[in-house]
């Protein structure tokens, strides 16, 4: 599922900080599916780390 910026800056810091953890925890355990054996949508990888990165760019404008 794609996550727009729109929607982050509706949220608190609070849970903005949950939300990226429960992302890099999902992306962890992709990562190790990974190495493991085929993961079924690799594309899925490569949109959490986009996720993350708007999720921490959401958090620095609201630092500002």
């Amino acid at each position: 599922m794609k996550t727009k910026a729109s929607d982050l800056r509706k949220l608190s810091g609070e849970d903005l900080q949950k939300k990226e953890q429960e992302m890099r925890e999902e992306l962890f355990k992709l990562r190790f599916q990974h190495g493991i054996r085929k993961l079924e949508n690799p594309a899925r990888l490569r949109q959490l780390r986009k996720d993350i990165a708007k999720v921490q760019t959401v958090l620095t404008e609201q630092a500002a």
